[in-house]
């Protein structure tokens, strides 16, 4: 018999679900508020997609996909992030042709072959979001604002909000030359992901995890003094435009996004609750990703946040979150006689929307009312074959202790007076 899920993969359980419930309707009402729509992609999809959008040289695509060969031989990638899936729907949906940007925004899970640690899972959830079709850096500050407010709505304090420009396809070759001539002399004692990424993308050995490629990393030159006077000029806008706001940011010139197809504005947010400072989500701009994948140039913006890692910081951070809806009415049944007629009236409560059970183990009276303590319940209905004599049925508060004796008929509008 099974009895262990696979490593890196969570259940969660009643109790629990209650939380991501909340966030979810916090999500939901936070992207209506800001004009995002909802879309839902396919959790697998082409590997090439990834290969083109994320990046060959990243660690996702180097170490981190499940990519498996599928029965017509094809290469099929369980999704590890959703910006690419969200722009190759843009694309083979021809959401281009409506107004334009088109916002969008999902949930749901991601895979990453990844070491499991706290808040951070094999199979993981994301919320992210989306925009299509602007350069306005005022968006670049919106879906920061965005992503600080939803934090925010949750409770969650002493965060960071860290920004930076990554550049773009004209200054980008002037911030290659410089790194590979910073860091050629350490060539040799770079791991051998950095080594191959030395002449490919310099850029991601700035990015590596290994400490020992982050201490040579130190010092190396940085994005900002690299760019261009257009990806100067946006950077400043948003920066102006995150001041209009009132958000405060630090400047983090080595701040390097972990998919190749960010240009720009990169941000991240970080908080020390997680054990040493650490990220719970960032994104910034990708406007080349759309023509990457097969489209006309065509500007974005978005983020995500990792579900699991905010739950984690929240907790660690006291915060609590609502506790699941009390069952409002439990029918006990007394005595055979009772329970065609106690099966009936637990519908009928249903119907009327009320969250209602009963018993279905066979207990007894009192084995039923001491489970019914047990659920919470708000009120206790209790069919009895005496009272069916005459037409009544007991309702007990179970607060209080008090019981009245309601006609069958009744009950129904009885309860919702009550309520």
């Amino acid at each position: 018999m099974l009895t262990s899920r696979p490593r890196g993969t969570n259940d969660i359980l009643p109790g629990e679900v209650e939380k991501w419930r909340y966030i979810e309707k916090i999500i939901g009402q936070i992207c209506y508020e800001y004009g995002f729509e909802e879309i839902r992609t396919p959790i697998f999809e082409h590997t090439e997609l990834f290969q083109r959008g994320v990046g060959e040289t990243t660690d996702i695509v180097e170490k981190e996909m499940y990519t498996f060969i599928d029965r017509g031989e094809r290469s099929i990638t369980l999704r590890p992030e959703g910006t690419a899936s969200a722009v190759r729907a843009y694309l083979e949906d021809k959401l281009f042709a409506g107004p334009q940007p088109v916002k969008l925004y999902y949930t749901g899970p991601m895979f990453r072959y990844d070491r499991p640690q706290a808040g951070r899972f094999r199979q993981f959830h994301q919320f992210g979001v989306e925009v299509l079709g602007s350069n306005d850096p005022a968006l670049d500050a919106e879906v920061m604002a965005m992503a600080m407010d939803f934090y925010k709505r949750l409770g969650l304090r002493d965060l960071e909000l860290h920004i930076n420009s990554v550049g773009c396809p004209e200054c980008r070759p002037t911030l290659r030359n410089k790194l590979q001539e910073h860091l050629r002399p350490y060539y040799g004692e770079f791991c051998p992901n950095c080594q191959g990424r030395f002449e490919r993308n310099p850029l991601r050995i700035l990015d590596c995890k290994n400490p020992r490629c982050q201490e040579l990393g130190a010092g190396a030159p940085t994005t900002l003094g690299c760019l261009c006077p257009d990806c100067g000029e946006h950077f400043s806008m948003v920066k102006k435009h995150l001041e209009i706001l009132g958000i405060p940011f630090v400047v983090d010139p080595s701040l390097v996004r972990g998919l190749d197809y960010y240009t720009h504005t990169a941000f991240e947010i970080m908080t020390r609750d997680i054990g040493a400072q650490n990220s719970i989500g960032g994104g910034g701009r990708y406007n080349g990703l759309v023509e990457m994948c097969g489209g006309k140039p065509t500007p974005g913006i978005g983020y995500a946040i990792g579900l699991e890692r905010v739950i984690l910081i929240a907790e660690n951070q006291g915060i609590k979150f609502p506790t699941s809806e009390q069952l409002q009415i439990f029918v006990a049944a007394a005595g055979t006689g009772a329970q065609e007629l106690a099966f009936k009236i637990l519908f009928k409560f249903r119907q009327a929307g009320f969250a209602a059970d009963k018993d279905y183990l066979g207990r007894s009276l009192k084995a039923q009312m001491k489970y019914a303590g047990k659920t919470a319940a708000r009120f206790t209905v209790i069919v009895g074959e005496a009272e069916l004599e005459q037409g009544m049925l007991v309702v007990k508060n179970m607060s209080t202790g008090q019981q009245e004796n309601v006609y069958i008929n009744q009950v129904v509008e009885y309860i919702q007076n009550l309520f």
